[in-house]
């Protein structure tokens, strides 16, 4: 009897297990600059797109962007390189207007002896081969990082970039002028780079990043028209980061975790509880982080960078997310 019912517990506990997310494959896609590194990526047009800088050090004031494209997500090709004689160009983020082109967007370093510290900018193009010039967005000094679409408008925070240390909301519909929609977002423990997200009740998500004291993550949560958030602490300090809402809910970040030593991780990012779990660390170390998150046919594509192999280079894993419990 006593044998029976251990045989019984110990199947119910293996079958409590929650299921693990596993890694396909990772693959290095490029390598050819210096020092290669703050990623993107993107499916356009049922081709791939992945941006990211190149430059001789990780803050250099030859930055360029650079974009990829690939049929398959194996073969990789070059087709566009921006570049800038006026500052280093730094952390390209993509994303579709709604009109159906693709617009990058990031922010240059201006070079001394420019007033100006940083100036964000969006370039659009119609097949991701051909460019348009730069159009500055936000407020010299704020960093605008990350734009996200949701109902035809775009949505980024901004990060200043000078004292004092503060952050602002933009909105922006395409045609029309960005606006400041709210311009103190947050602005304690010096938050910078933030990831969007929308929740199926229109709730918006901020997942914020803090490098002051303390330098914990921010999760903030509003309702429409997204002008008053509540903020809660979740921490932890995540790099870089990126957010996915997957189509059953769940909302998936990305970026670089400092334990047990220096990684990008994937982890889930529970609303209601507050919390950010770790569920999977990706081959990584060192110099390390900035995804871009894609899910495709049922598969995660990330890109990321790492300097784990020695040179700081671009890379691309796919993952098999676990279902949902």
């Amino acid at each position: 009897m006593t044998t029976i019912l251990t045989l019984t517990l110990s199947l119910v506990a293996f079958q409590a297990e929650p299921p693990k997310a596993e890694i396909i494959d990772v693959r290095r896609v490029w390598d050819a600059a210096n020092h290669n590194a703050f990623t993107d990526l993107i499916r356009f047009q049922d081709h791939w797109f992945l941006t990211f800088r190149e430059g001789q050090k990780h803050v250099s004031s030859d930055g360029a962007i650079r974009v990829l494209t690939s049929d398959d997500g194996e073969k990789w090709t070059s087709v566009a390189r921006l570049t800038s004689d006026a500052g280093d160009l730094r952390d390209p983020k993509l994303s579709i207007t709604p009109d159906g082109r693709l617009m990058l967007a990031g922010a240059s370093a201006l070079n001394p002896p420019s007033a100006i510290k940083h100036q964000s900018y969006v370039w659009i193009s119609s097949d991701g081969r051909e460019w348009s010039e730069p159009h500055p967005v936000g407020d010299p000094n704020f960093w605008v990082w990350r734009p996200a679409w949701h109902e035809g408008t775009a949505y980024a925070v901004g990060y200043s970039s000078v004292e004092p240390r503060t952050t602002r909301l933009y909105s922006r519909k395409p045609g029309e002028e960005g606006q400041t929609l709210v311009p103190t977002l947050f602005s304690e423990g010096f938050p910078n780079e933030s990831a969007l997200a929308w929740l199926p009740d229109e709730t918006a998500v901020c997942l914020m990043r803090r490098d002051g004291k303390p330098n914990t993550n921010q999760l903030g949560l509003a309702k429409p028209p997204y002008t008053e958030w509540t903020w809660k602490d979740l921490g932890v300090h995540l790099g870089g980061p990126a957010l996915l809402r997957l189509p059953d809910g769940r909302l998936l970040a990305g970026g670089r975790l400092h334990a047990p030593k220096v990684h990008t991780a994937l982890c889930w990012l529970d609303t209601e509880a507050g919390k950010l779990t770790e569920f999977l660390a990706l081959p990584s170390g060192g110099d390390t982080s900035y995804p871009g998150l894609v899910l495709h046919e049922g598969t995660l594509w990330v890109s990321y960078y790492s300097s784990h192999e020695g040179k700081t280079s671009i890379y691309l894993a796919r993952v098999k997310l676990p279902a949902k419990s």
